[in-house]
Formats: C-alpha cells, sequence, structure tokens
C-alpha cells in the first residue's frame, strides 16, 4: 500500500531527510516549502511532489491546503514540521506576531482544512496521524491565550516567543488526539533534538553559538530527522495519541502548563479566532 505523506518545512533540514527516506520507502511524498528554488530542488531530487507556501500568509496555507486535498484523495500522515525562531518581534501581513503564526497558527490552519480527508482515509482501515515538531524549548515557554501576539510581554530575544509556540504545538497535538478520539486518526508531537542546521541563524546567540563551535554543535540533521521518520513511518507508534517524544523517548519532560487540558481547549478557541475558522469540536 502506498501511503501520502505531507511534510511541510521540508526543503531544508530533517524535513528534507525525512522527505527523501520516505519516498524512498515507497511512499509519495509532498514536499512542502517557502522558497521556490529550495523546494523544488529537494522534490526533483527524490522523485516528490513540490508545494510552496509561506507560514507568514494564512492565504498561502489556504491555497496549500486546496492544492493537496484536489491532488490526493487520501492523506495518510501530515507532518506539521516548518516553522521558525525570530529575533526581532515582527508581524504577519495577517496581523500576528511571527513566531506564534509560523509554529502554531498556520499548522492549526492547515490541519484543520485537511482534517476531513485525513478522517475520510482512516475511515478506510489506514493508520492516519498528525505528527508536529515541537522542542524542549517549550520548557521555557509561558503561554498567555490573551496574549499570544505576544504584544504585553518584554521580547527577549524571541527565545521565550519560540518557547511558547513550541509549548503551543504539544497542546495542539494533545487537544487534537481528544478531538480526534474514535476517528482513527491520531496525533503526536516531538523534540527532534538539538540540531547542527542554520536553523535560527537570526539570533545573535545561535550565530554565535556557530562561531565558537565552527558549527560543530549539534547533531547531525539525519539524526535529528529519526523521531519524525519514526512517527510518520509505516511502524506502529506504540504509545497513546496525544504523545510528546523527546526524541525517540515517549512522555519527554515537558512545561507543566502541557499538562493543563483546559489551556489547550482554550488555545484552541483562541486559535480559531485568530485564523478565522470555526472547526467542529
Amino acid at each position: 500500500m502506498t501511503r501520502t505523506i505531507v511534510i511541510t518545512g521540508a526543503s531544508s533540514g530533517i524535513g528534507a531527510v525525512a522527505a527523501e527516506q520516505l519516498k524512498a520507502g515507497g511512499d509519495e511524498v509532498a514536499v512542502v516549502g517557502r522558497n521556490p528554488e529550495r523546494t523544488r530542488a529537494v522534490a526533483e531530487r527524490i522523485g516528490a511532489t513540490p508545494f510552496l507556501a509561506d507560514f507568514e500568509r494564512l492565504d498561502d496555507v489556504r491555497s496549500l491546503a486546496a492544492a493537496l486535498l484536489d491532488r490526493y484523495e487520501t492523506i495518510d500522515v501530515l507532518a506539521n514540521n516548518a516553522g521558525g525562531l525570530y529575533h526581532d518581534r515582527e508581524l504577519t501581513v495577517d496581523g500576528h506576531e511571527r513566531t506564534i503564526q509560523a509554529n502554531h497558527l498556520a499548522p492549526f490552519l492547515l490541519t484543520a482544512l485537511l482534517r476531513p480527508r485525513l478522517v475520510e482515509t482512516a475511515a478506510t482501515g489506514r493508520d492516519v496521524r498528525v505528527v508536529s515538531t515541537a522542542s524542549l524549548a517549550n520548557r521555557f515557554g509561558n503561554l498567555r491565550v490573551d496574549d499570544l501576539d505576544w504584544e504585553r510581554r518584554p521580547w527577549q530575544g524571541g527565545w521565550r516567543a519560540y518557547g511558547t509556540a513550541k509549548l503551543a504545538t504539544i497542546l495542539f497535538a494533545a487537544e487534537l488526539a481528544e478531538r480526534l478520539t474514535g476517528t482513527g486518526v491520531t496525533a503526536y508531537s516531538f523534540h527532534p533534538g538539538t540540531i547542527a542546521t542554520n536553523f535560527g541563524n537570526s539570533s545573535p546567540l545561535i550565530r554565535f553559538g556557530h562561531l565558537v563551535t565552527r558549527s560543530s554543535f549539534g547533531i547531525p540533521v539525519a539524526a535529528g530527522a529519526a523521531p519524525l521518520l519514526f512517527l510518520a513511518g509505516p511502524a506502529r507508534v506504540g504509545a497513546p495519541s496525544g504523545t510528546y517524544f523527546d526524541r525517540l523517548t515517549a512522555n519527554g519532560r515537558v512545561n507543566p502548563q502541557a499538562r493543563n487540558a483546559q489551556l489547550g481547549r482554550d488555545l484552541w478557541a483562541a486559535s480559531e479566532a485568530l485564523v478565522g475558522l470555526d472547526v467542529p469540536a
């Protein structure tokens, strides 16, 4: 059985590695990226299909969902892997802070728009999953549903906002798992590890780390892709839907807020409002 795997943030890093290996294993892979040249190059190299979307534009997310639904009658895995860390606080064209939009609001919207197709696919007996890339940075996040756009707190170079966005990712996966109970669709989130890539290079702290270590700190990208490959691969996960993995270890350490189910429900409602979408429970 050929599976259809959608991977966002697949034009580089762990997304590109996972796309290549899943395609080599016989899956149909949709390579989603923001940069046209890199996205098309990865897709052409591995024999996959490129899709372009800038997650800082919610209209791009809507167009992406429409294109995916038009192309694929079934979707077995949605890997929400795109995201970013930004040193300066800036707003998107939609009026939201970049970090929360790229890491949470955009994948929230994409998942909502693809959800009917995911559920339809699972109804045929297939093992359907939504896999979201989080981070151990969630542990220093501070989620305030009344301040997702980080208007009322010190910015501090974007690190706290990034950790908060990844905390939102974990809460989203857990709440999504609850809402998908009985559909056959499962949801997971994971920390890939500290990876030696160009991620977060707008941050002076990360650039300094690359300088003093000659870019040698962190695990190789291929190792960082291992949790994504595990959760998106054909083997059964063997953990309850909603589980957060610290690399390959289930139930990794999280911010205490990540265990607050009511906060997850409140975040869901706020996210619906911010993306202009009413998703049924």
